[in-house]
Order: C-alpha cells, then sequence, then structure tokens
C-alpha cells in the first residue's frame, strides 16, 4: 500500500494542474501573437450567422444590426484568463452599443462554467466548435484564443489573433464602431 501512495498523489496532482483537462488539450492548439488583420470595407465577406448552444444547453441567435465583438476562448487557455477581465470590463462599459458573444471551444462544460465564474462573465458565450468552422470563407478565429470584429452589416472586419491587450481592442472597436472605452 505504502508504494501505490506517491503514484496516487502524482497522478491526483497531475490530474488537477490542469482543471481535468488533459495536458495533451494545452499542446494541440495554435496560440497566436496578438496580431491584428484589418479588412477593407469593400473586401469583408459576411460572417455566418451566430446561432448555437450556450453553455446551459438553451439556444441563442445573436442577431446582427450592431457591432459584435467574437471572443473565441477555452478555460485551459492561459492567454484566454489573462484577457478575460479586460473583455468583461469592455463588454459592461460598451453594453447596448457594442455586443459581446464568446465561442467556448475544446472545453468541457464544467471547466467552461468554471471560467464564466470565476471572471463574472455576463455576456453570452457559445458552446460550438460547429460555429466557429462556418467561417471558412472569411476571415477564420486561427488561434486560441481569437477575437473577430463584426461591423453592423454583419462582415468580419477584424481578427486578433491571439491575447488582446487595451489598446488594440479599443483601437479597432473604435474604427469599427465609433464607440470609444
Amino acid at each position: 500500500m505504502r508504494r501505490l501512495f506517491p503514484l496516487v498523489m502524482v497522478l491526483a496532482l497531475t490530474a488537477c494542474s490542469t482543471g481535468g483537462v488533459s495536458k495533451s488539450s494545452e499542446n494541440s492548439f495554435v496560440a497566436g501573437s496578438g496580431s491584428a488583420t484589418l479588412v477593407k470595407e469593400a473586401d469583408r465577406k459576411p460572417a455566418p450567422e451566430l446561432i448555437g448552444p450556450l453553455l446551459d444547453r438553451t439556444l441563442i441567435k445573436i442577431p446582427f444590426g450592431q457591432v459584435i465583438v467574437l471572443n473565441v476562448w477555452a478555460s485551459w487557455c492561459s492567454p484566454c484568463r489573462a484577457e478575460a477581465p479586460l473583455l468583461e470590463d469592455f463588454a459592461t462599459k460598451l453594453a447596448g452599443k457594442v455586443q459581446f458573444v464568446g465561442i467556448n471551444t475544446r472545453d468541457n462544460v464544467t471547466s467552461a462554467n468554471g471560467f464564466v465564474n470565476r471572471f463574472k462573465i455576463t455576456y453570452p458565450t457559445i458552446a460550438s466548435d460547429a460555429l466557429l468552422a462556418s467561417f471558412k470563407g472569411s476571415l477564420l478565429p486561427n488561434a486560441i484564443p481569437s477575437t473577430l470584429i463584426i461591423d453592423a452589416k454583419g462582415r468580419v472586419a477584424v481578427r486578433i489573433s491571439g491575447e488582446v491587450t487595451f489598446a488594440l481592442l479599443n483601437h479597432y472597436i473604435t474604427l469599427i464602431s465609433g464607440e470609444s472605452y
């Protein structure tokens, strides 16, 4: 029994180190550099319909008509955790002017709900990898995290690959919506 104790402890600690998600998940994503791509207005492609299940499994459809900031995240992603308070702060300050939406990817619902509660995320989060795949033909969210800014006409205008910064997010939201933090 004494020989098994160290093995059990190692396994228990390893399982807790990633919130219960296997370590291989952390190594199988593309981390972005924080670079931004702006699409000229004439070249913008329509975003797919933003519809899918929320973390509580209720279905939501986000209508176009105002600027939408769409953030792709996962609970196990360190840059996602780093940018979450900033995104929530922007969402709160710009409520009614700019719609914020999260897309949780490659995650489990328990960990995702823990993330939302920990960072007090108030904007809706869609749990659908299929929605991510439907961006084919426009700017794909190509890293975790990725942030897309969709203009009021429902077209993808900006992609930020990697963790957002205050300056970057404020610049592109102001450019696309005219609203400033």
